[in-house]
Parts: C-alpha cells; sequence; structure tokens
C-alpha cells in the first residue's frame, strides 16, 4: 500500500492532534510498526483537575468541583513524585484558572504523556435536592469514537468549550463525521482506546474491590478534552458532590488520599499490563 503522507499531514492538522501530526509526518513505510515493549519508555503523566477560574464545575452545598479536583490533582502530583520512580507527572493547572479544554490537551500532548487523567466530579439532576435515593460512587470515562447522541456527561464537561472566547475557531474542527478524522482516528488512536479502556478497568477494581466504592463502570462518551489527548486518557469522576454523604468524602483528606491511593495502585498495574515497568 503507498503511504500518502500529504493526505495524512492534512488530515491531523484539520482534527487538532498535535502528537499524532509528528507520529505520522515522520512515518517510515519500512519501519510501520508501533515500538516495541523493550523500547517503549513509560515517562510522563499528564494530571488534568476539571474546571477551573470562572467555571466552577459542578456544586455540593459548600463546595464546587474545582475546589475539589483542585486539592486531588495536588495530592496525586505529590504521590506519583514520592511513590513511582522514573515518572514525570505534570499538570495542566496548578491553581484557580480557566485553562481551555484545547490548551489542556495542547499541554499534554507537548508533554509527550504516556498517559492523561482528568479528575472531576459528578452531580445528579436533582442538584443539593434532599433524596431518599441519592446517586453515589465513581465513574470512568473513555473516548468513544462515534456519539450516537449527545449524553449527560459529555454535555456537562464540554459545556466549558462555551466559556472559551473564541470557542468557535478552537473547535470548529471537532467533528466526527468529517473523513479527515475518521483516519486519523483509524490510522492511530485504536491503540490508545484499548489502552483507556484497560486503564479504565483497572482504575475500577481499585476503587469497588479496594476501596467500596460503587461504581457505574467504564463508559465511552463524547469528552473532548480526551479525544484531542493524543495518549491513553481516562477521565475520573471521583463522587456526586451533591450527595452530602460523598461531599464530605470528597472534600476530606481521608477521602482525597483514598482517591490518589487508588489511582496510584491503578498507574502500576497499568505499567506492568503494558510492560512499561
Amino acid at each position: 500500500m503507498i503511504f500518502n503522507k500529504k493526505l495524512f499531514c492534512i488530515a491531523a492538522a484539520n482534527c487538532g492532534f498535535l502528537s499524532l501530526l509528528l507520529c505520522l509526518c515522520s512515518f517510515t513505510p519500512a519501519r510501520d510498526t508501533i515500538p516495541s515493549v523493550s523500547t517503549f519508555k513509560f515517562k510522563t503523566i499528564i494530571i488534568d483537575a476539571g474546571h477551573g477560574g470562572k467555571d466552577p464545575g459542578a456544586r455540593g452545598s459548600y463546595s464546587v468541583e474545582k475546589n475539589v479536583t483542585l486539592a486531588i490533582a495536588k495530592k496525586l502530583k505529590a504521590a506519583i513524585d514520592s511513590q513511582i520512580t522514573s515518572v514525570t507527572a505534570i499538570m495542566t493547572r496548578t491553581d484557580d484558572t480557566f485553562i481551555p479544554l484545547n490548551q489542556r490537551s495542547a499541554i499534554a500532548n507537548q508533554a509527550h504523556g504516556n498517559l492523561f487523567i482528568s479528575i472531576h466530579c459528578n452531580s445528579s439532576p436533582e442538584g443539593t435536592a434532599a433524596s431518599a435515593h441519592k446517586r453515589k460512587g465513581v465513574l470512568l470515562l473513555v473516548y468513544g469514537f462515534h456519539r450516537l447522541k449527545e449524553q449527560e456527561e459529555a454535555v456537562r464537561e464540554n459545556s466549558s468549550i462555551f466559556i472559551e472566547k473564541d470557542y468557535k475557531q478552537n473547535y470548529e474542527s471537532y467533528d466526527e463525521s468529517d473523513p479527515s478524522n475518521l483516519i486519523i482516528l483509524n490510522a492511530y488512536i485504536q491503540k490508545y482506546r484499548k489502552q483507556s479502556i484497560l486503564f479504565g478497568d483497572l482504575l475500577n477494581t481499585e476503587f469497588v474491590d479496594t476501596n467500596g466504592r460503587e461504581s457505574a463502570g467504564v463508559k465511552e462518551q463524547g469528552v473532548l478534552v480526551l479525544a484531542h489527548s493524543a495518549m491513553p486518557a481516562v477521565l475520573i469522576e471521583t463522587g456526586f458532590i451533591n450527595n452530602s454523604e460523598e461531599e464530605d468524602y470528597l472534600n476530606s483528606n481521608e477521602g482525597q488520599n483514598e482517591i490518589v491511593q487508588s489511582i496510584i495502585k491503578a498507574i502500576n498495574n497499568y505499567r506492568k499490563a503494558i510492560g512499561a515497568l
């Protein structure tokens, strides 16, 4: 098969996948292989604290998502720095700043991240109102290639787009029906998708089996920050901030540390699974 480098470069530019552009445009037909386990180095984890600044995210009775996610993200970075050798943790934000979604994925791609972890809090439709069956537990999201419809989680997370000044220009190519996007997805993202699901499953095991948390499992959604990150990526809904019991858990040092240690264990198990230890 003849490889059309120009076509792939144009498609990558339209898609906005910075790392994929570099990978595909340096493609050599004689070496059309993914790096072997022996040469692959797992070096960089991107930690994305959801929301921030003018985007508070979901609200509880006394706290907002942007503050909880930043606190957990900082603890996760400190844990990676102290517990996982030869791995660098990079945060997309370190304070209460609004970072556009495309900039978050650009930070990850420019750092050549090997894993993207986005930290969020969930919220159910009734808000903080009393409910006899208040929802609780974790949810792990990976990017789905085809959205049959705009679903609750994707709508809530992607709503951050519309706060951005130039959202129409920044995301005008975000169209999964575009043939150039499909070329990129079929060419390289299959590998990332499988690894994202693997990491999501490992996270779910830690949250459920180790911590006894309820879980909605690993779901595929069209969350843009995952779609534009050219690496395995999982968004963690750490709990329902509008559930008073879970809000207390999410704001406590004990709860945050438990979440962080579950992520650390999942990272180590993931590295073992892909032969990166």
